[in-house]
């Protein structure tokens, strides 16, 4: 699992892309979907806060909170632009911030109501993609892999961690991305 500030390290376009789709409202706003406790998915509304640092989401207290506190996994796609349909998206494992300089400084710099009962979530980044859609000069769907998580990946002909551009991780496809388990 790679942080936000990894990722953008190792793929900034690839991160800045993503970025400016989930902030493309101003503040971010994307679909988050998490795991119930009877393993269905549940997605909510969110507005992701995305910094040099990291992926953060404050999770008010309700299911989707229980969710990332029982089961971590997530997947964030961002809301779709008015003239286009790009998306991306972007899944990972949700965990606590426990760092209370970390969350009273996004806290202040983000308004976030003390009055609320939230918590801060950080979003670590597994798979990312990008999918553009009629745009000529650009490959239709790009993907980043987190290295660390591959040796935990199949390896059978339909899944993105076969060689692609002699690169396993980065792979850019014209057909519709193959679900990575």
């Amino acid at each position: 699992m790679a942080s936000w500030s990894e990722f953008a390290a190792d793929d900034p376009r690839l991160a800045e892309a993503i970025r400016a789709l989930m902030q493309q409202y101003g503040p971010g706003f994307g679909y988050l979907a998490t795991v119930r406790a009877d393993g269905g998915p549940r997605v909510h509304p969110v507005s992701p806060v995305i910094t040099d640092d990291g992926l953060y989401c404050f999770i008010i207290d309700s299911p989707k909170r229980r969710d990332l506190e029982r089961d971590g996994r997530y997947a964030l796609h961002s809301f779709p632009p008015e003239e286009s349909d790009d998306e991306a998206y972007v899944a990972g494992r949700a965990r606590p911030v426990t760092d209370q300089a970390k969350v009273a400084r996004l806290a202040d710099t983000l308004r976030a109501g003390s009055h609320v009962d939230w918590r801060l979530f950080e979003f670590t980044v597994d798979v990312a993609m990008l999918s553009r859609h009629g745009h000529a000069e650009r490959p239709a769907v790009q993907v980043w892999l987190d290295p660390a998580g591959a040796a935990s990946r199949p390896s059978s002909a339909g899944t993105l961690t076969r060689r692609i551009r002699g690169s396993w991780r980065h792979a850019a496809v014209e057909h519709e991305p193959v679900p990575v388990r």
